[in-house]
């Protein structure tokens, strides 16, 4: 049970759906419920397909490119501590890769369930890295299988959350999403830091 909140809270603070909901509303405006709800759906499953492919093929890629684990840990502290940054700041959405061309462009796609949503937006750097670290970390197939399972509950989630988008949206209002965007930036933000103090601990020791 620790692990699989560990690993939920760790990867919702990173993913951080309740920051995409103002984008979903942009991209989904003059959809019917319908199309919202589907895109909701395959932005849950799209972020939920990615985030498992890089929890059980990330270790390979960086053997194929010969990267070591702590170097990822370092690489991937500074993403989340950027994300967190532009969380606290205000700046997210630019800092993951969504500018004003892609959400115009995106307008007229059906394909936003993939992109922008659920990458880069969702299961961008940060989530990924964290999830190839955790395999490293947990080698035991009972712990994979924790962790699996806590990304598809965190997929669901997600899920819930974009379909509720407008009740969100009028319930806690603007001020109110940008307040647990806050709240959320610092914790990543902490998460971030703590990863690039783990992997200096390690490579100085040995």
């Amino acid at each position: 049970m620790d692990l699989f909140l560990l690993t939920f809270a760790a990867l919702f603070s990173v993913i951080n759906p309740l920051g995409s909901v103002p984008i979903f509303l942009g991209l989904t405006q003059d959809d019917s419920k319908e199309s919202k709800n589907k895109t909701a759906l395959w932005a849950a499953i799209n972020v939920c397909i990615i985030l498992i492919i890089s929890f059980f093929i990330g270790e390979y890629v960086l053997k194929f490119f010969g990267i070591s684990i702590d170097v990822l840990r370092i690489a991937g502290g500074i993403v989340i501590c950027t994300s967190g940054f532009g969380l606290l700041s205000g700046t997210f959405s630019k800092k993951r890769g969504v500018s004003k061309k892609v959400t115009n462009d995106a307008q007229h796609r059906s394909d936003i369930a993939l992109t922008p949503l659920a990458i880069p937006m969702m299961a961008g750097p940060g989530s990924m890295s964290l999830l190839i670290a955790m395999y490293q970390d947990y080698p035991e197939y009972q712990d994979k299988a924790i962790i699996v399972g806590s990304i598809l509950i965190l997929s669901l989630t997600v899920f819930l959350i974009l379909r509720s988008a407008n009740f969100l949206s009028k319930f806690l209002g603007a001020s109110g999403i940008v307040a647990i965007s806050r709240i959320i930036g610092f914790l990543v933000l902490a998460i971030g830091v703590q990863y690039i103090v783990n992997s200096l601990v390690a490579i100085f020791k040995i």
